[in-house]
């Protein structure tokens, strides 16, 4: 494929199109690995092929949650409002792990740290809850798009955040009116939000923000949401 589709992306985003994703089938069963670039690739989306697992944080402090605008390097979605933090467990021994989410709960954790800069000692992988999972697809653009079985994972937390700029252009904490306001700006065309932010929203977060105190009465471990 000619670099021509790729050339809005900076060489840290580059090297990350090499990284090896874990491929499942529609009830999340691990079938084989492909790279980030090869996923991602609408060609491939369209006959079916390379579904794969990911993971979408939605990041509380006391009342409010994290919404960060996407860099306008990002491979997919660019400068598209979204969750406070998605992306990918890895192919490899430590995020393959199922027993009780480990896997991507510690690829979660890695991606905190780096894209958000939250320091080490202010979060762990007992302060990630995995309330469900949903299966979703989306184009960015004619050549790249998403198809993933998404685990959604809650954490309520107070930390320090010093955002990658190769990922993140902003971030603010949003209360429910303000994201409700968001996503309704962006559906008239005022700003981009990406399909997955709308999915969280509208799907599970409006229904459980009421009740964080008691959210687990929300978790569906078992099930995976078709949207």
């Amino acid at each position: 494929m000619s670099d021509v589709t790729i050339d809005w992306i900076d060489e840290h985003q580059l090297q990350r199109l090499d990284q090896m994703l874990i491929v499942v089938d529609e009830n999340d069963k691990v079938i084989g690995e492909d790279t980030k670039r090869n996923c991602h690739q609408n060609k491939n989306i369209e006959k079916g092929w390379l579904l794969h697992r990911a993971f979408s944080v939605v990041l509380f402090n006391s009342e409010k949650v994290l919404i960060q605008c996407r860099a306008d390097t990002k491979l997919t979605f660019p400068g598209h409002f979204t969750d406070s933090c998605s992306s990918h467990p890895l192919s490899n021994h430590e995020e393959l792990e199922e027993k009780d989410a480990l896997g991507v709960k510690r690829a979660a954790l890695r991606r905190l740290q780096a894209e958000l800069g939250i320091p080490q000692d202010q979060i762990s992988l007992e302060d990630i809850v995995l309330m469900t999972r949903y299966h979703y697809k989306a184009k960015s653009d004619k050549v790249w798009g998403e198809h993933e079985v998404c685990y959604l994972l809650l954490i309520r937390k107070d930390v320090t955040i010093s955002p990658d700029p190769s990922e993140i252009s902003s971030f603010s904490y949003m209360t429910l009116e303000e994201l409700k306001l968001l996503l309704e700006r962006g559906a008239r065309g005022k700003v981009k939000v990406t399909p997955w932010l709308r999915i969280v929203a509208e799907n599970f977060l409006y229904r459980w923000w009421p009740y964080l105190d008691e959210v687990t009465q929300f978790v569906e471990l078992d099930k995976i949401h078709r949207v």
